[in-house]
């Protein structure tokens, strides 16, 4: 008896909410909104910087006004950052290592400063394409989410 309920019931089938609003800044393809982000510009126009600090991202472009304050990358840039620096100075230090063998002293003082000037230098770009990529798939806080 329970097996003809089930096979009676005939499923519903899912279809999204195409009544979501449009955002009133311009939504650029993926790639352009990565690059952009790269480039610490605005993710959405490409017009304005995307940063006011080293770190401090622009709470709204002043040419398109899209919200990228909004946009919180809090960890992400880190942890990518680490992932770019870790494979590039393992892999030259285990290089560096096998084809010359220097003494400890110049690996240190070799690797240790590139580390730090590396990843210094990859933080900013990766944080912009982060936002970037987080405005184009509307990841943005909401006035509850604090």
């Amino acid at each position: 008896m329970k097996a003809a309920l089930l096979n009676d019931q005939t499923p519903i089938q899912w279809q999204p909410d195409s009544s979501v609003p449009s955002v009133p800044w311009p939504v650029p393809p993926l790639g352009t909104a990565l690059l952009r982000g790269l480039q610490m510009r605005c993710p959405a126009c490409g017009q304005t910087n995307l940063f006011s600090g080293y770190l401090t991202v622009t709470p709204v472009c002043a040419h398109c006004g899209a919200p990228l304050g909004l946009a919180r990358a809090d960890d992400a840039p880190p942890y990518f950052t680490i992932v770019i620096v870790g494979h590039v100075i393992v892999g030259s230090m285990v290089w560096v290592e096998r084809a010359y063998t220097p003494p400890l002293w110049l690996h240190a003082a070799i690797w240790l400063p590139l580390t730090v000037a590396l990843t210094l230098l990859l933080l900013r770009p990766i944080k912009g394409a982060t936002v970037g990529l987080m405005l184009k798939l509307g990841m943005l806080k909401s006035g509850s989410d604090e």
